[in-house]
């Protein structure tokens, strides 16, 4: 079977490329349907990573978030037209201790090998969700950070001690909304609070319990525990806030992604007795667990609609560059690639 691959040859210049896959192969092929770009692609497409990962990373697909059909399945597991969610981690190996997303020899679509933009995409079958028909598919797009949010609260409970009266999260973008919210529906007592500073996208939390503006934080505010999801250069000042107004011995969760080493203030870790940890990307069981939590609460599928930004749809490559030129443009929330190439 002859395949289409839309690859990123240099920043802001895609080519089109093709490849034979084996339909003998023990693998499902999936054909995409909806595709959602992330900050991740973008560092890519605009080649604000440095040149040396550049070089190392490219020619390459980009899209790690995404849902498709199945097309086919020599083992019929899957039957034609199964809606699926794919799951961008690959293991090549499997640990006790070890979460799949954290091996080291792990591989993930579109940080190293081609991602979902492509006509038709070989899975392995482990990674394969199968998506309800009650989730809406715009949404479920961008299964894959939902996952990253679900898998550092569960991690969270496991580190954190069981006073989780006041709970915060810094930063006011998309992976703060969508971690705040499962925060909420695991938490439902706790006082949720968001730290930012963008007035107009912290209106949108509207199931948290107060915004504030890290500019102006009120005076003899204390929290228990802290989320962190600014990432970039205001890491820094979100982990240093974070330190002076928790209280000794809460947790802190650090999801903010930053290309550069952020500088903290490790004796108030220690006077404090602070727990960090970091968390990032999700596996399989992440995956299973959130399609299950959506399912089940399907308000939540409608506060995630909240972010969904520019729905493209996406025919020809001039298409894909001007779906990566909107979401640059846009303030906030997901964009959403139609994928009818």
């Amino acid at each position: 079977m002859l395949n289409t691959i839309y690859r990123l040859i240099e920043p802001r210049k895609i080519e089109v490329e093709f490849n034979a896959i084996d339909m003998d192969d023990d693998k499902v092929i999936v054909r995409p349907t909806h595709l959602s770009i992330c900050n991740a692609d973008q560092r890519y497409y605009q080649g604000t990573r440095s040149p040396e990962v550049l070089a190392k990373k490219l020619p390459m697909a980009l899209i790690h978030e995404g849902i498709g059909v199945v097309v086919h399945d020599n083992q019929g597991e899957w039957s034609p037209g199964d809606a699926v969610v794919m799951i961008p981690n690959t293991p090549l190996e499997t640990d006790p201790y070890i979460a799949e997303n954290y091996l080291r020899s792990s591989k993930f679509r579109a940080s190293g090998f081609d991602g979902f933009m492509q006509d038709s995409v070989a899975m392995d079958r482990d990674r394969l969700v199968r998506l309800p028909d009650a989730i809406d598919k715009t949404v479920a797009a961008f299964t894959e950070i939902i996952s990253v949010s679900n898998h550092a609260v569960g991690r969270f409970h496991r580190f954190s001690h069981e006073r989780k009266e006041h709970i915060a999260v810094w930063g006011d973008g998309n992976l703060a909304y969508i971690t705040a919210l499962f925060l909420r529906y695991h938490y439902p007592d706790a006082i949720i609070s968001i730290m930012g500073i963008n007035r107009d996208k912290m209106t949108g939390f509207t199931f948290a319990d107060e915004t504030i503006d890290v500019r102006n934080i009120p005076e003899g505010i204390v929290i228990d525990h802290a989320f962190e999801c600014v990432g970039g250069i205001g890491s820094q000042k979100a982990i240093s806030q974070i330190i002076d107004y928790i209280r000794p011995e809460g947790t802190i969760a650090i999801l903010g992604v930053s290309e550069n080493a952020v500088p903290i203030n490790t004796r108030m870790i220690l006077e404090k007795g602070l727990r960090m940890f970091g968390s990032s990307r999700s596996g399989r069981s992440d995956f299973l667990n959130t399609v299950a939590m959506l399912e089940k609460h399907p308000e939540m599928v409608e506060s995630l609609k909240h972010i969904v930004g520019d729905v493209i749809d996406v025919q020809t490559v001039e298409d894909m560059h001007l779906a990566f030129e909107k979401d640059i443009a846009k303030s906030g929330g997901k964009t959403i690639m139609l994928w009818n190439v």
